[in-house]
């Protein structure tokens, strides 16, 4: 027998399919620059271009709001975040020096092989950019959240789990339009830091963690500021 579904859960699942086209469709002209950072975003224009009302735009605006990529002035709506400052950059590596080395340690103090199986099985979904733009990308920034979320989640405690998904620092690194084509040395290092984790060696984590981070911070994104 065919199983019949609620009107009431088809509209809702169009409306969540409708939010989430119009969340990643925002989300694309800023990581892309169409929106430049600090511009306004219009509600209304963008409901006239994606011809939907303001709802899944104010919806998704919320969204970006908290994920640090739109700001919400009061009285005066919505403006595109400014991209990282050099202070804040800094700022941002150092907290990221000092959370995921030691994470990464105590990932491999901790492992078992549940974990050895969660860092294999997001590590084989990991893609190398196809294009410069956000639709090329977005892939290797999914996994690369997903990849140090998880061994946040691996040392054990929940608040540095947390304290590194607050930061968002996925998204406003690739936002900074530096030079893409690094796909292949990022994923050389996310498997030296799995191979040490999975093989209980914390020393060699901690090791392989703080030198991908330095690599990220002073090799392939600083000189953006110089």
């Amino acid at each position: 027998m065919t199983e019949t579904v609620d009107p009431r859960d088809r509209r809702l699942l169009r409306r969540q399919m409708l939010a989430d086209d119009v969340y990643e469709a925002i989300k694309t002209m800023l990581m892309d620059h169409v929106v430049r950072p600090g511009a306004r975003i219009s509600i209304d224009g963008l409901a006239r271009e994606f011809q939907v009302s303001s709802t899944p735009v104010r919806e998704a605006l919320a969204r970006l709001e908290s994920e640090g990529l739109a700001d919400k002035e009061p009285l005066k709506g919505y403006r595109a975040t400014p991209l990282l400052s050099l202070d804040e950059f800094e700022d941002l590596y150092r907290f990221r020096l000092l959370l995921e080395p030691w994470a990464a340690r105590r990932a491999a103090e901790l492992i078992d092989d549940e974990g050895r199986e969660l860092l294999t099985a997001e590590l084989s979904t990991a893609v190398e950019p196809t294009s410069v733009d956000y639709a090329g990308y977005k892939s290797l920034t999914a996994h690369d959240n997903r990849f140090h979320s998880l061994i946040a989640g691996l040392s054990g405690s929940e608040q540095v789990r947390l304290a590194f998904q607050r930061t968002h620092c996925h998204l406003h690194i690739f936002r900074l339009h530096f030079d893409r084509d690094i796909g292949p040395e990022v994923l050389v290092e996310h498997r030296q830091i799995v191979e040490a984790i999975t093989s209980g060696d914390p020393v060699a984590a901690e090791a392989a963690m703080t030198q991908h981070i330095e690599n990220s911070m002073s090799v392939r994104l600083r000189r953006i500021y110089d």
